[in-house]
């Protein structure tokens, strides 16, 4: 069939789907956002840049990413509806040419002690599989390899009903799970210090049991003291056999106490599910502090720590086990499947394959299958999610990052450069929160927001290119090609941490000293072991003061003047200058509004709809009682003091009738962090990363120490933060403390007066010492790969 030549030449009119180009906000005011109205191109890769708290995220996770999941959610039928999280839609005017956002943020993954890399990427999933067709001896389905399947067997009879007859019939049943019984997959066990949990000299109504949470009069209390089955008036140490047993290892019991139904259990197996199942990052800290004191984990006997039981160890490929498989490096697994050709269990091998594969690309090549997701660094738990979407075959998608450069190395960002730029190259639309210069430098399109924090912020003050916004004069635009000179003179330690045969992780035997009464900097690629150096090697404790990268907890009802505990002192003052007692001053305890109990605002569930959350009218949103906003300090109530932001604060409790030294300490202490335009009673879960990771440190510099560890405390900071934090370094050095960073940011390394680099590697190839002296030194080598780029950052 032949088609005519086409004479008309005209241009044919554009087709109306090609119209949809853009993403448009119109009239965005979530969080701090002040009217904000943007158009974002489709398909290019766009970078939201600002300084710590200036409404990136509000406007990109809460806003445009929020949205979309919203609608997605509406897709479905309100039965499935009644089983994902219910989502409001984002305070916007107009929101159109969404399309299906895929977030990858930095939240931590599941800290779950079950949880690890292998069970959070699929990649265990497959691998059971895989022993589970290929394995000799074989020993059952993929449940017998899994260390979250128990091994359970049952018979008994059950009556069916069958033409019109009742049959009773005997039925057996039996699971066969890879589940390590002594562990229960857990690769620990824990031995308890009785001496921890009580002091034998007393008896219980004398307070014997030193345990956070027991105090005579508690609940917890009460069980053992009014249970019967020993006297509480005895001392422990002359209890019988009998009475030592069912008060330590009783199994539960039910039975009333004080008229209210409750289960007994001895106080071994009870401390061991309420505190030992938990993971321990997620501890409060006074329970982590007694946790740490009470209790030892040591590696499972039976099973060596590898979770499974003594089937699923026996059954191997080509000589390896599964415990084999998940202890073994990624990226020497990944070559391990590459040698199995088995035409049977092809599309499973190159499956698994790919996902090996990506692990190594995105520069996770280092980690091994078993490791506990809890321990993945923020940085390494957004890459691990990146895992799933790589090589994905859908387009059109918008990615949302949040940082996505967090803990990787100069030379590590590139990598995550061109896999951001592989992304927008196949047709999805990339958006990425992020303030490294190597990131926005690759952008299509750059949206500055700002010009402050809080609520300075929330307005768009630039949008173009690159070159645009180098020109622009904002403050991202002034400091994006910002150099930090290496010192000239650096300063002399006072004496040196003595660091002999480390071997934590991939360390291969370190011998370091790492000097004291000085800025000294930890760096090295991703992986080569500088948080085992260093966490590992300088234990929190006596005299040192250690800042993670572990993640603020605090519900809506915390903000910074509960979790830095200023609320107490301001509280005291109230009572003191108006002689009532200080829990009137807290919207958690009496003072709290009645109607909304002190949240501020009445939240009406509608099952499968997004809640309702209306300002309480009682209150108009103050959380305190009418009766307690009578009384004043310097002529101010408590609702006006908590909406005062920390620099009003600190001249509040500076001087005149509200002058409150305690309170004063830790206002300038949140000042020195830069964050003296947060206002005292912001909900915690409205913070940025960057906030909460200067909350945090603002917090622990009130801790007495003369050694601060500090990993990475450039998360989430703005260019022109990094600043300001080298300047608080610099004062913590001067006023005679030694300051310890575990950093990649090229300025604090330049602003260093001593460097220590491992490398040259990640994982085995890691762990070593390449490097040790001044920056100056380091850049005049260029030995390592962190010399190579401290010298090109520098321009030297």
């Amino acid at each position: 069939m032949s088609m005519a030549p086409r004479t008309d030449t005209r241009p044919l009119a554009p087709h109306a789907a090609d119209s949809h180009a853009w993403i448009r906000v119109h009239g965005a005011r979530e969080n701090n956002l002040k009217d904000v109205s943007i158009e974002i191109p489709k398909r290019r890769l766009t970078v939201f840049t600002g300084v710590s708290g200036s409404g990136k995220s509000s406007l990109v996770f809460d806003t445009i990413a929020a949205e979309s999941q919203r609608l997605i959610n509406e897709t479905y039928s309100a039965f499935v509806q009644g089983f994902m999280p219910n989502l409001a839609r984002p305070e916007v005017d107009v929101l159109e040419g969404l399309t299906t956002a895929i977030t990858v943020d930095q939240q931590r993954m599941g800290g779950d002690p079950r949880s690890t890399v292998g069970t959070a990427t699929d990649a265990n999933a497959m691998l059971r599989i895989l022993f589970s067709r290929l394995g000799t001896p074989h020993i059952g389905s993929p449940k017998a390899f899994s260390f979250n399947v128990a091994s359970i067997s049952g018979a008994g009879a059950v009556t069916v009903e069958r033409g019109g007859q009742t049959v009773k019939e005997r039925r057996s049943f039996s699971i066969t799970g890879g589940m390590c019984p002594r562990c229960e997959g857990r690769g620990t066990v824990s031995d308890v210090d009785l001496s921890q949990l009580y002091d034998d000299s007393k008896s219980l109504a004398e307070g014997a049991m030193t345990i956070p949470g027991y105090k005579s009069g508690g609940w917890n209390y009460r069980l053992y003291s009014e249970s019967g089955f020993f006297d509480p008036d005895k001392s422990i140490r002359t209890y019988t056999k009998r009475e030592l047993h069912d008060f330590l290892h009783r199994e539960p019991t039910r039975m009333k106490i004080a008229g209210i139904n409750m289960t007994y259990e001895g106080l071994v197996p009870r401390i061991q599910k309420s505190m030992l199942s938990k993971d321990r990052e997620s501890m409060q800290p006074h329970i982590r502090e007694f946790v740490d004191r009470a209790v030892t984990f040591t590696a499972c006997p039976e099973c060596g720590g590898t979770r499974l039981s003594e089937g699923a160890r026996s059954s191997k490929i080509k000589g390896i086990s599964i415990a084999d498989a998940c202890a073994m490096q990624i990226s020497d697994l990944a070559e391990w499947v590459r040698g199995l050709d088995e035409p049977s269990v092809a599309p499973l091998l190159a499956t698994l394959l790919h996902t090996l594969d990506s692990f190594v690309e995105i520069g996770l090549g280092y980690l091994s299958l078993e490791r506990p997701s809890g321990t993945l660094s923020g940085g390494e738990a957004q890459r691990v999610k990146m895992i799933r979407h790589l090589g994905s075959s859908l387009t059109d998608v918008t990615y949302v990052f949040d940082e996505p450069t967090i803990g990787l190395h100069p030379h590590d960002i590139q990598r995550m450069n061109n896999l951001l730029l592989r992304l927008r190259d196949k047709g999805n639309t990339v958006l990425v929160v992020e303030h490294k210069p190597e990131v926005i430098a690759i952008a299509d399109h750059v949206v500055d927001l700002g010009p402050g924090a809080g609520t300075a912020g929330g307005t768009v003050c630039f949008e173009g290119t690159v070159e645009g916004l180098r020109a622009g004069g904002t403050i991202t635009g002034r400091h994006l090609d910002d150099r930090a000179a290496v010192k000239e003179t650096v300063r002399k330690p006072s004496g040196s941490l003595e660091v002999r045969g480390a071997t934590m992780h991939n360390l291969q035997g370190v011998d370091v000293d790492i000097p004291l009464g000085v800025l000294a900097v930890v760096t090295g690629v991703a992986g080569s072991g500088k948080s085992s150096l260093v966490h590992g090697s300088i234990p929190a404790g006596a005299g040192v003061v250690s800042v993670d990268q572990g993640a603020i907890r605090g519900s809506r009802r915390s903000n910074p003047a509960t979790y830095t505990g200023l609320l107490e002192p301001i509280r005291k003052a109230f009572a003191k200058a108006n002689g009532v007692k200080p829990a009137l001053f807290s919207a958690n305890s009496e003072g709290a509004c009645p109607t909304c109990n002190g949240a501020g605002v009445i939240y009406t569930d509608l099952a499968m709809m997004a809640g309702v959350a209306t300002t309480c009218e009682e209150c108009e949103g103050k959380r305190f009682e009418a009766s307690v906003l009578e009384y004043h300090l310097g002529g101010r109530d408590i609702s006006e003091v908590l909406a005062m932001s920390v620099a009003e604060a600190e001249e509040f409790f500076g001087a005149g009738e509200a002058r409150t030294p305690a309170a004063h300490r830790i206002l300038d202490r949140l000042a020195d962090v830069g964050l003296g335009y947060l206002t005292l009673g912001q909900p915690l879960t409205t913070l940025s990363g960057g906030e909460r990771q200067r909350l945090k440190l603002a917090t622990h510099m009130a801790e007495k120490g003369g050694v601060y560890v500090l990993d990475e405390p450039t998360a989430g900071l703005h260019l022109a933060d990094v600043e300001q934090l080298l300047g608080l370094l610099d004062r913590l050095v001067d006023a005679g403390k030694s300051v310890i960073v575990v950093e990649h940011h090229q300025a604090v390394m330049a602003h260093a007066d001593w460097i220590i680099d491992l490398g040259p590697g990640a994982g085995h190839d890691g762990g070593r010492i390449v490097f040790e002296g001044t920056p100056a030194d380091l850049v005049a080598a260029r030995s390592t790969l962190t010399g190579e780029h401290l010298a090109a950052y520098v321009g030297s």
